[in-house]
């Protein structure tokens, strides 16, 4: 549990320090701007520097920007993955104080491409190993759950006022640039990780019982429990079937090595769902 755990936050500082070297090395310089929490913070201290003449780092608004957001994600989203976003931020904080801000290329096309995968990496990352990189990811999470609709169309959302404030604050190119860093973010993003929103799992273990009653304490999902009977083996077992969030895949994941290490699980791609598929703050009946 221990080794897990350490290289769950060994995962998770790595992520964040990419994070810091796609904005230092790659973006803030060239003007072009990165998803989420880390690309607002990056605009608002280009505004304050260009508009205001004032210096406030990246690092610093990207921290006072998720104190909110944390808040909201304790309640709404979890503690455990509220915790391992704040170790994100905290760390990205970190890093982006402590590297310089540096021009590895003067070519704006490369650092806008590089940037992104820079970025993607890094968040993907995170994201795999069951945290994130705080702001727009609980956000979206909260508002996905709020409304059962797809997390992507939030993130869409969010984004595009990144987009549209930094073609209307500075050149309309940077808008462009943006863009394309975005979309690059959100490719490496969904290889690393999962581009769908919703996936099933389907669990042959011994333990059925065992196995639902730890899923349900730690998080609110139906659970079909199916005979299933080995071809080889002859063997008597049972099958566990769920939809869950790409959010909840690793709590899943920790969840079933730590109740049957010898279960056999099939992740599947969940392309869309139709029926119930349970709401924030509302209860199974």
């Amino acid at each position: 549990m221990f080794f897990i755990e350490a290289k769950r936050i060994a995962v998770v500082i790595f992520g964040s320090f990419l994070l810091a070297i796609s904005l230092n090395f790659f973006l803030i310089n060239a003007n072009v701007y990165a998803s989420g929490f880390a690309g607002a913070a990056q605009l608002t201290s280009s505004v304050f520097e260009d508009l205001l003449g004032m210096h406030v780092s990246t690092g610093i608004l990207l921290f006072l920007f998720n104190i909110p957001v944390f808040i909201l994600g304790w309640y709404k989203v979890g503690k455990g993955f509220t915790i391992y976003s704040i170790v994100s931020v905290i760390c990205a904080t970190f890093f982006l104080e402590i590297l310089p801000i540096i021009s590895v290329s003067n070519d704006i096309i490369l650092n806008t491409v590089v940037g992104g995968v820079v970025s993607g990496i890094g968040i993907g990352l995170s994201l795999k190993w069951g945290a994130s990189t705080g702001g727009m990811d609980i956000v979206a999470m909260v508002l996905s759950r709020l409304q059962d609709k797809p997390i992507g169309i939030y993130f869409l959302v969010l984004n595009g006022v990144i987009i549209v404030l930094a073609g209307f604050l500075y050149e309309p190119e940077n808008a462009l640039y943006t863009l394309i860093a975005l979309y690059v973010t959100t490719a490496v993003i969904d290889a690393i990780h999962t581009r769908h929103e919703k996936v099933t799992a389907m669990i042959i273990t011994r333990k059925a019982d065992e196995l639902q009653c730890a899923i349900h304490e730690k998080m609110i999902r139906g659970i079909t429990i199916l005979p299933a009977k080995g071809a080889y083996t002859k063997e008597e077992n049972n099958m566990l079937y769920l939809v869950i969030t790409r959010y909840e895949l690793y709590d899943l994941e920790k969840i079933i090595a730590d109740v049957d290490p010898n279960a056999f699980t099939n992740i599947v791609q969940t392309v869309g769902i139709f029926g119930y598929f349970r709401r924030e703050g509302e209860e199974i009946n």
